[in-house]
């Protein structure tokens, strides 16, 4: 595999650049806070030196995002308000790993089906993400939705509520996701990583895309 750079010539890039597994050893650890969906906690961490540090960081249950795309190409997107940004952001159907053993692409297709009222037959792995993995365990599988089609009324028992009761649903063409995302008008991390490992992905048609049932390293 070769990696290119504008600064200079192409490189070979080392087998080993992958993430791997790896625990360091924690000698204390103390929970500062409990909440409905996340808790907060302080480990010491021995470090390389032998010395330790405090790692304050969020624990979260995880979470699973939806790329959907209809025949012609077109990303779908909800818009919902987000308290801590005092925003209203364009994000992909998302939610919380919430049912005890279901798989992520049932959580998925619940999220599609809840939040923007639709069903897909075709379903693949696009891509992982960690938020931010600084301060909070929190893992996002991303995938992708083709062969959509919308859940005819009668069928849509879901209750919204709070946030949810009012969440536009667009369909906008892939290129434009992608300029919106470029020049700074979709903040929303999995809405921009999705969106642009879907452009990426289509390149050979999402052929290089993993099965949906793909386990998370």
């Amino acid at each position: 595999m070769k990696a290119s750079s504008s600064n200079g010539p192409s490189t070979d890039v080392p087998p080993q650049v992958r993430d791997v597994e790896e625990s360091w050893e924690v000698v204390a650890a103390a929970e500062r806070f409990s909440g409905r969906v996340i808790s907060v906690r302080t480990d010491t961490v021995v470090m390389p030196d032998g010395g330790t540090a405090d790692r304050d960081y969020a624990v979260h249950p995880g979470s699973v995002a939806v790329v959907a795309l209809d025949d012609s190409g077109r990303v779908l997107l909800i818009r919902q308000y987000r308290h801590p940004m005092r925003r209203l952001l364009w994000e992909l159907p998302a939610g919380l790993r919430d049912v005890p053993g279901e798989p992520l692409v049932a959580c998925a297709a619940r999220e599609l089906a809840e939040e923007a009222r639709y069903r897909a037959r075709t379903w693949d792995t696009l891509v992982d993400v960690y938020t931010s993995p600084g301060m909070t365990d929190e893992r996002i599988r991303i995938f992708l939705a083709r062969d959509v089609a919308p859940i005819p009324e009668e069928e849509d028992s879901y209750v919204r509520r709070n946030e949810e009761i009012d969440m536009p649903v667009v369909w906008i063409p892939m290129a434009e996701a992608v300029d919106r995302v470029l020049t700074g008008m979709i903040h929303n991390s999995p809405a921009v990583a999705g969106i642009l490992a879907a452009y990426a992905a289509s390149a050979d048609g999402f052929m290089g895309l993993r099965p949906a049932d793909a386990p998370e390293a």
